[in-house]
């Protein structure tokens, strides 16, 4: 699974790779792109959530993850399965929108 394109073109721009949200789960760490791939390895996200991306962090104990319609889910790292999938929002652009200034 590739990272949006949508994701990419956010990162290199100047919005903010971590704050709060107005949803669940409160705050947001992005990893960089290039940093995506070793994550979901360590993380070993193909192994327990097949069928998910992710691409950063609460800062605590869930994952930030694509699934396979690029909706935004969260996932606890401790007990991290496919079913343990929690919308966060239907796209990215939604994502951004809940990003507190």
């Amino acid at each position: 699974m590739d990272l949006p394109p949508q994701y990419t073109g956010y990162f290199a721009g100047v919005g903010p790779k971590e704050g709060g949200l107005s949803v669940e789960p409160g705050w947001f760490q992005l990893w960089p792109p290039d940093e995506v791939p070793q994550w979901n390895h360590e993380y070993q996200v193909h192994e327990f959530a097949p069928g998910f991306l992710g691409f950063g962090s609460s800062g605590g104990g869930e994952l930030l993850a694509f699934d396979s319609e690029s909706r935004i889910v969260m996932i606890p790292f401790i007990g991290m399965s496919a079913k343990e999938a929690k919308p966060v929002a239907a796209s990215w652009g939604e994502f951004v929108e809940k990003i507190e200034p």
